[in-house]
């Protein structure tokens, strides 16, 4: 059975939900928005600015910091208060944070962990075995995730389609800068689902039996 289920998903693909179904299912912890936390309180960032900062593209440093090297807490003149290295691009101080918690937070036991490259980070550290981990994407046809954005976001069609589209490149581009990969890409996941096909909860049991398997 694997122990640790990754969930990537495009925007209004009801990848959150089915995360939270799937831990719930398997009994497993549940991560996403607590990654935040997590990241701040070890960095020192606040939690509202990692929130905006946690998509935002970098220089491009990141990659090595990826493959498992760290660099020590310094001054912070000039940055936000508890930022934890003032040559490093601040999104690249975060994306480094979030790596941290991402880590620590798999070394804790099951979990099921949402976004933020969290498939390429266990698989590039040496603290997690990548047997134990089970790499999701969850999509869904254009007009499926309209219409979900509508209804969570209570938005017009036309702000929702702009919604969709431009979450959904902002995610590719923080996915393909931080892990030099390609978001989506089928080399980078075990499992691959359109929501679509079953249904959320549907969709949510098939992904927790493929693990207990």
């Amino acid at each position: 059975m694997k122990k640790i289920i990754t969930i990537s998903r495009e925007y209004g693909s009801g990848g959150r939900t089915i995360g939270q179904e799937v831990a719930k299912i398997l009994k497993f912890a549940f991560y996403d928005k607590e990654i935040i936390d997590v990241s701040a309180k070890d960095s020192g960032l606040s939690p509202d600015f990692i929130e905006k900062t946690e998509q935002s593209l970098s220089s491009g440093w990141l990659y090595s910091l990826l493959l498992g090297s760290s660099y020590a807490a310094t001054g912070t003149a000039g940055v936000p208060a508890g930022a934890q290295n003032p040559i490093l691009p601040l999104a690249d101080q975060v994306f480094n944070a979030q790596r941290k918690a991402i880590i620590n937070l798999a070394k804790q036991g099951p979990c099921v962990i949402v976004g933020r490259c969290s498939d390429y980070i266990l698989k590039h550290c040496t603290e997690i075995n990548p047997e134990d981990v089970f790499n999701v994407f969850i999509y869904a046809p254009l007009e499926d995730k309209i219409k979900r954005a509508i209804e969570q976001k209570k938005i017009k069609e036309e702000d929702a389609k702009r919604t969709v589209t431009q979450i959904d490149k902002r995610r590719a581009n923080h996915y393909n800068t931080f892990t030099e990969t390609i978001w989506g890409d089928r080399k980078n996941y075990d499992l691959l689902i359109n929501s679509s096909l079953l249904g959320l909860e549907e969709t949510s049991k098939f992904i927790a039996e493929v693990a207990k398997k």
